[in-house]
């Protein structure tokens, strides 16, 4: 593979700054739930379905590293060479 080209959309900066946006958002939203279709039932021609919730949560202290993690590579003075 050819790495001597790097698009600027990968610098250092860029990814500080995506790091520490998602630091904030998984500050600020500790978790998500979605809603899956389960076949509880199925017994020849009867059916029996139900929804079934599933939580998915992250602990704050998690969107503290990103953030943390993010704002250093903002201050770093590295760049990425191929």
């Amino acid at each position: 593979m050819n790495f001597s080209v790097v698009p600027k959309i990968f610098s250092m900066k860029n990814i500080g700054l995506i790091l520490v946006v998602v630091g904030i958002l998984m500050l600020v939203v500790t978790g998500f739930n979605f809603v899956t279709r389960e076949n509880i039932v199925d017994a020849g021609p009867i059916q029996i379905n139900g929804n079934k919730n599933h939580l998915v949560q992250w602990s704050p202290i998690v969107g503290v590293v990103v953030l943390i993690a993010g704002a250093a590579m903002l201050v770093s003075k590295k760049t990425i060479k191929p």
